[in-house]
């Protein structure tokens, strides 16, 4: 597990109310599996299924799943939005009713519920943003092409580098988040999609001085449906975390500029 922390971050309550967060579009034949094992490994927790009006019947599904389950909750919206907009919803769903943490997850099983309680005892040792992360030290990716791997290692370090961020994962989408944390982001200007929206959060977490820890994975790629990724959503993560690098390097660069002694005041 490695921690990364920039300044203290206030001190919070026990987190007793958690809610796992799970966008779906065409999920139909993965989400039953996903809830249950998320149910069976952390039974305290809530369950939210965000559906994208899925053409497939998910939220049908995931209706079903509720009505025999209280602890499963669902929220269906007007079409495929994107995963940032699903997770925006999620959290302001979250917010306003008072739960202390929100889980991030995918309804594929790539993130495997059993993991979650690791996630979730970080908590307890003050982190903010916890990442379950698949390049930190002990994390791995299962049933990845090399090239898959390759594109996301260059990506998280060409973040790194750019953004001058000590994050080994940060387009990671397995990650819990206290509902300090989110309000302290600041949502309402988020606009990101894809791996954008995760590094958008993480690197104003850590903008913000909050305590991200990131906890070792084993990330399964999906065995039913299809991936959602798009040569669209990367173009659109490339573009924006390049600038956010171009204004962090400028940014600094005033900042230097700023401390230069005038030598010519003698």
């Amino acid at each position: 597990m490695s921690e990364h922390a920039a300044t203290s971050t206030p001190e919070r309550g026990p987190v007793a109310r958690i809610l796992v967060c799970i966008p779906t579009y065409n999920e139909r034949e993965n989400l039953p599996g996903v809830v249950r094992r998320v149910r069976d490994s952390v039974p305290e927790a809530d369950v939210l299924v965000l559906d994208d009006n899925s053409p497939d019947g998910t939220g049908q599904v995931a209706d079903e799943l509720a009505e025999a389950d209280p602890q499963v909750h669902v929220v269906h919206r007007a079409g495929k939005e994107g995963l940032g907009r699903a997770y925006l919803a999620g959290f302001a769903w979250a917010l306003d009713r008072g739960y202390d943490a929100v889980v991030e997850m995918d309804a594929d099983g790539s993130h495997q519920p059993e993991q979650l309680p690791a996630l979730l005892a970080a908590l307890d040792q003050g982190a903010d943003l916890v990442i379950g992360s698949r390049w930190t030290r002990g994390g791995s990716v299962v049933n990845w092409p090399l090239h898959r791997k390759a594109l996301s290692v260059g990506g998280n370090l060409y973040i790194r580098v750019l953004l001058g961020m000590p994050v080994n994962d940060a387009t990671a989408g397995y990650r819990v988040y206290t509902a300090e944390a989110l309000r302290r982001i600041g949502l309402d200007n988020v606009a990101s999609q894809g791996y954008s929206f995760q590094t958008d959060l993480t690197r104003r977490a850590v903008e913000r001085g909050m305590t991200v820890v990131e906890v070792p994975i084993t990330f399964v790629e999906r065995e039913i449906g299809d991936s959602k990724m798009s040569g669209a959503i990367m173009r659109e993560s490339l573009q924006r975390i390049t600038v956010w690098g171009v204004e962090h390097r400028a940014e600094q660069l005033r900042a230097l500029v700023r401390r230069e002694p005038r030598w010519h005041q003698l």
